[in-house]
C-alpha cells in the first residue's frame, strides 16, 4: 500500500522525508516534486530498481532515465571530460530547469539503460527534492507519468497513473508548470540543444553563444 505525505506540513515533510528515503535505499520507488513536474524516482544504482521504475511507466531500455543530484560537487563523481563551458552552464542555471548529456564515468556500476556511456543529469530547483536527493544521493528520475501520458503537475495526477508501483508519495501542492527542462549535449566541442525546455536556447547563448541547436 503506497504511503503519501504532505511536505507543506513541517511533521508529515519530516515523515514523509525519512520514509521516502528509506524507500530508496529499499529499492523502491518514490514519486517526489520537482521545479518542473513531478518525477518517479529510484536509486541510480539498483539496476533492479532503475527496471522497476521503467516497468512502471511503460518505457522502454531505448529512453534511459535521467538523473538527479543534490549539488553540482556531485558531478566530479559522476561524469568525465566535462568541458569549462559545461561548468559555466552549471554556473548559470543550476539549481534549475537544465539538463545536460555528458559522459559518465566508466567506472560506476549503474544501468540506466541504453546510455551508450552518456548520462542526462540535473540539479532541480526544488527544496523537497534537494532535501531527498542529498540524503540519498544520485536518483535516475523521469517524469511520473504512464509513458504517452501527459507529465504530472500534482500529486494526484501521478497517483492516479502510478498507483501501488510506488512505496512513497511525496505531495508538495501543484508544480509551477509543466514545461519540460531544456537539454543540452555536452559531449561535444560545441554544445547542442536536444530540447528546448524552461530556458530558451536565447538564454543558453548568453552562456555559450556558440550553441548549436539540433534540427
Amino acid at each position: 500500500m503506497a504511503r503519501r505525505y504532505d511536505t507543506n506540513d513541517a511533521t508529515d515533510r519530516t515523515t514523509g522525508l525519512r520514509e521516502a528515503a528509506s524507500a530508496v535505499r529499499r529499492g523502491e520507488l518514490v514519486v517526489l516534486p520537482t521545479d518542473t513536474v513531478y518525477g518517479i524516482g529510484a536509486d541510480a544504482f539498483s539496476s533492479e530498481a532503475v527496471s522497476d521504475l521503467l516497468e512502471a511507466k511503460g518505457r522502454g531500455r531505448n529512453m534511459p532515465t535521467p538523473v538527479l543530484i543534490g549539488s553540482p560537487n556531485t558531478l566530479h563523481g559522476l561524469v568525465t571530460d566535462f568541458s569549462e563551458l559545461a561548468w559555466e552552464l552549471v554556473d548559470a542555471f543550476w539549481p534549475g530547469a537544465l539538463t545536460l548529456v555528458a559522459r559518465h564515468q566508466p567506472s560506476l556500476q549503474w544501468d540506466l539503460g541504453d546510455t551508450r556511456g552518456t548520462v542526462a543529469v540535473r540539479m532541480p530547483l526544488h527544496p523537497v527534492a534537494i532535501e531527498l536527493l542529498t540524503e540519498v544521493g544520485p536518483m535516475a528520475v523521469s517524469s511520473a507519468n504512464l509513458t504517452g501520458h501527459p507529465a504530472p503537475e500534482d500529486c494526484d495526477a501521478a497517483q492516479e497513473m502510478l498507483g501501488d508501483s510506488v512505496s512513497v508519495y511525496l505531495d508538495g501542492g501543484p508544480t509551477p508548470g509543466n514545461v519540460p527542462s531544456s537539454i543540452v549535449d555536452v559531449t561535444r566541442e560545441v554544445p547542442l540543444l536536444l530540447r528546448a525546455g524552461a530556458i530558451s536556447a536565447d538564454e543558453l547563448r548568453k552562456v555559450v553563444p556558440d550553441l548549436e541547436v539540433a534540427n
